[in-house]
């Protein structure tokens, strides 16, 4: 039978706890508007944690400030972050930030979203720069597939033969060119200086040749000489016009199936600016309190969400005091699905979030398992992540063990169990920039491998009529519907319907799992089902 819970010794049922969010959170049903931006999973949770996957949790700016165009007097301040790499008279200081992120992107495998922040502070950089720095940085790292399209078509040298310094500005300064209101006399002065400011005054010619070409045509001019033929290749001409790899793009009109028609929209807002999502931590505060003191909107899906359009999170009251956090909205419904589900018997009250590292969807389990008198096990194999987890529970009656989620040593007969899997990130992709450039299709087979182990030891691990919630931050059919159509084949799982789990949203797939979409719903592309095991198994 369906859970029931009692609410004697100051703990709150189901019932009532579902009371509550809805007395906290009025009109949660009715909101309508624009639900395009997608937030922060987690708090910065990367979506994969194999070796192969880059973690991210990056947002931009989508405009250019077009004021920036011609101020260099900022640049004289040094740029600590970069040992003096480049001259720092040679360009104004937000051009200058993003040249440094984007080298060390490409030449040491550096985490734009973790840099930038640094470099940002380093130059004392607030405000319109600030706004200005982290749109051309994450902006030309996004676009810079249609960027290389385009700068192999204004140079007579193969990329590949170009100093990759010089690159660096090219791409910038394309970037200015094509998706920002920079005039283009301040965008190419800018990067021939820039160029000269890296050491590289013999390309100076060389980059206001190619960039002068560059700006003979906008971005849907490019884009139409560029592209594979829209009426040949559909798929290969709107990857290449939203910024994606192709393989990308397939596999998210796998995803969409009957409506791949919607391939477009996707990408598009794949390829949009995010905003952030905060998430009142359950017990501590509700989403109307937030909104009223943040001044964001509360999210249309979650009774937790609140969405900012706008600024640091960091500077916000409630999260200096962790009262809230960052969260997509997406990751609240699912970590909430697991408190939810109904399950065959009785509720013991012991949870398991079996991937748990960095702590946003434990801390959010953590939150209702004390509303509710549960206690949660959380299980990080990095021990370094696994003090994050530590920082984002405490207070919280979570218990957080460094070990492997596919041999975690616990005892079994879990009623709920979280396999927030490792996976490609596919779902993730604006807020990590430079991250669809850095994955393959050679990445799937390990993960996909990793996910069914993970699942397996959730099925050892609950007890009979107990649910296992499975969900990854990626819409590709191989992470999302092959592994559950493995689990319930192999591991002797039943798969219940999800949907109604994250009622109001709807438009979420034909079942019985969900798929949430950016350009649909404002979150990360984001999957999950819930699997029951058998009472009589």
């Amino acid at each position: 039978m369906a859970e029931q819970r009692s609410n004697d010794g100051g703990r709150e049922g189901r019932g009532g706890r579902e009371a509550r969010e809805a007395r906290g959170n009025r009109g949660q049903g009715n909101r309508g508007g624009d639900t395009r931006g997608a937030g922060n999973r987690d708090g910065g949770n990367p979506p994969a944690r194999s070796r192969n996957t880059r973690r991210r949790n990056a947002s931009g700016q989508k405009r250019g400030q077009g004021g920036h165009g011609g101020h260099g007097g900022q640049g004289g301040r040094g740029n600590q972050g970069n040992q003096g790499r480049r001259k720092a008279s040679a360009v104004d200081a937000p051009r200058q930030v993003a040249l440094d992120v984007l080298g060390a992107v490409r030449a040491d495998g550096a985490y734009a979203n973790l840099m930038l922040p640094k470099e940002l502070r380093a130059r004392n950089l607030t405000g319109r720069d600030a706004a200005f720095a982290t749109e051309l940085t994450y902006g030309t790292l996004r676009a810079e597939g249609l960027l290389d399209a385009v700068l192999a078509k204004a140079s007579t040298r193969p990329l590949d033969r170009i100093d990759p310094e010089v690159l660096d500005v090219l791409r910038l300064g394309a970037y200015q060119l094509l998706r920002t209101r920079v005039g283009a006399h301040a965008a190419v002065d800018t990067s021939v200086r820039a160029a000269i400011g890296a050491g590289k005054v013999g390309a100076k010619g060389f980059v206001n040749a190619i960039l002068r070409t560059v700006s003979g045509k906008d971005e849907a001019a490019w884009v139409a000489e560029v592209a594979p033929d829209a009426g040949r290749d559909p798929v290969g001409h709107l990857a290449l016009k939203h910024g994606h790899p192709r393989w990308i793009a397939d596999a998210f009109a796998q995803a969409l199936g009957p409506r791949a028609g919607e391939l477009a929209e996707a990408l598009a807002a794949d390829d949009a600016r995010p905003i952030v999502h905060l998430v009142a931590k359950p017990g501590e505060m509700s989403a109307e309190e937030l909104a009223l003191i943040t001044g964001g909107e509360e999210g249309p899906w979650s009774p937790y969400c609140v969405r900012i359009e706008s600024g640091d999170p960091g500077d916000l009251g409630p999260v200096r005091e962790h009262l809230a956090a960052v969260q997509d909205e997406g990751s609240q419904l699912i970590a909430r699905a697991v408190t939810l589900a109904p399950l065959d018997g009785e509720d013991g009250g012991r949870w398991l979030d079996l991937c748990a590292g960095p702590g946003g969807k434990a801390a959010f389990l953590g939150g209702i398992a004390k509303i509710d008198g549960a206690t949660v096990d959380a299980v990080e194999p990095a021990k370094k992540r696994a003090g994050l987890v530590e920082n984002s529970v405490r207070g919280l009656p979570v218990r957080v063990h460094v070990a492997d989620g596919r041999d975690p040593g616990l005892e079994g007969g879990y009623d709920r169990i979280l396999v927030d899997a490792p996976c490609s990130g596919l779902g993730s992709l604006r807020r990590r920039p430079e991250a669809r450039w850095r994955k393959s299709t050679d990445d799937l087979p390990a993960l996909t491998k990793l996910q069914g182990e993970l699942l397996e030891s959730a099925a050892k691990l609950v007890r009979p009529g107990g649910v296992i919630v499975y969900s990854t931050c990626s819409p590709h059919l191989r992470e999302t519907r092959g592994a559950v159509d493995r689990a319930v084949r192999q591991l002797g799982l039943e798969e219940l319907d999800a949907r109604p789990l994250v009622e109001p949203m709807g438009d979420v797939g034909d079942g019985p799992s969900v798929q949430m979409w950016p350009h649909r719903h404002g979150t990360d592309a984001m999957f999950f089902a819930v699997l029951r095991k058998p009472a009589h198994g």
